[in-house]
C-alpha cells in the first residue's frame, strides 16, 4: 500500500511540475529607418513621434528607429529634422508581424 501511494504522489508531482503556462506577446514592435529621398542615405538624429502616446526617439546614425512593447492599434510615425520637410506615415501594428515603416524626408 506505501509503495502504491508512494508512486500516485510521485506521478502526481510529475504531471503537476510539467504543465507550465504558455505565455503570449501581447505586443508589438515598430520599427525603420528614415532616409533622404533623393540620395537614399539614412538621416541620423531625426525626431521620430509616435501617436498615439507621444513617444519620441532618435534615429542612430545608420537612420534606424523602433518603438517597442505597444498596443496592437493604429500608430502615425511623424519623423521631424532641420532642413527637411515634416513627413508623417500610419501603419497598424500587429502583434508577432513586422511593422516595419520606412520613410523618406525631402530636402527644403
Amino acid at each position: 500500500m506505501k509503495k502504491y501511494l508512494f508512486f500516485c504522489l510521485f506521478a502526481f508531482a510529475v504531471v503537476a511540475t510539467s504543465c507550465s503556462k504558455t505565455e503570449y506577446n501581447n505586443f508589438a514592435t515598430l520599427y525603420g529607418v528614415v532616409s533622404d529621398n533623393t540620395t537614399g542615405n539614412p538621416i541620423a538624429n531625426a525626431t521620430v513621434v509616435l501617436s498615439p502616446g507621444g513617444t519620441t526617439k532618435m534615429t542612430g546614425n545608420d537612420g534606424r528607429f523602433e518603438f517597442s512593447e505597444l498596443e496592437p492599434q493604429q500608430y502615425t510615425v511623424t519623423v521631424q529634422k532641420a532642413g527637411y520637410q515634416t513627413n508623417r506615415k500610419s501603419i497598424m501594428a500587429i502583434i508577432d508581424v513586422p511593422n516595419e515603416v520606412n520613410i523618406t524626408l525631402s530636402a527644403l
